[in-house]
């Protein structure tokens, strides 16, 4: 059965939450959001495109940084109202230059940060 995207459950601006991994590692690296346009460029080009928010425009990763994201498999959770990319990272995923977004814990009612940039 062909894909098509408009299936995929949007919130109302349009957007759907895109969890990346690493495909290797299964390392969390990061959350962020897709419309349906971005949804079909990655699954065009192999190369990961979120929609940024604060910018109201399209965001390939790695596009200025050269830590890309290569797309090795994209999944749709059941509900089909979240998206997980299994990807191929180059460098630090976030743009903290960690290896992932989630450098910060919460132990013991204190935040501590867990990786330092790279």
């Amino acid at each position: 059965m062909p894909f098509d995207a408009s299936t995929l459950r949007y919130d109302a601006k349009g957007l759907i939450p895109v969890i990346a991994q690493d495909q290797a590692s299964r390392e969390v690296l990061m959350f962020a959001w897709m419309n349906a346009e971005a949804v079909q460029r990655t699954l065009a080009t192999g190369q990961v495109t979120y929609w940024s928010r604060s910018r109201a425009a399209f965001w390939v990763k790695g596009e200025t940084s050269g830590h890309t994201q290569r797309l090795v498999e994209m999944r749709l959770d059941c509900d089909r109202d979240c998206l997980l990319v299994l990807v191929e990272q180059i460098g630090p995923a976030c743009h903290t230059n960690r290896p992932n977004c989630f450098f910060t814990a919460i132990r013991d009612g204190a935040e501590v940060v867990i990786s330092d940039p790279l």
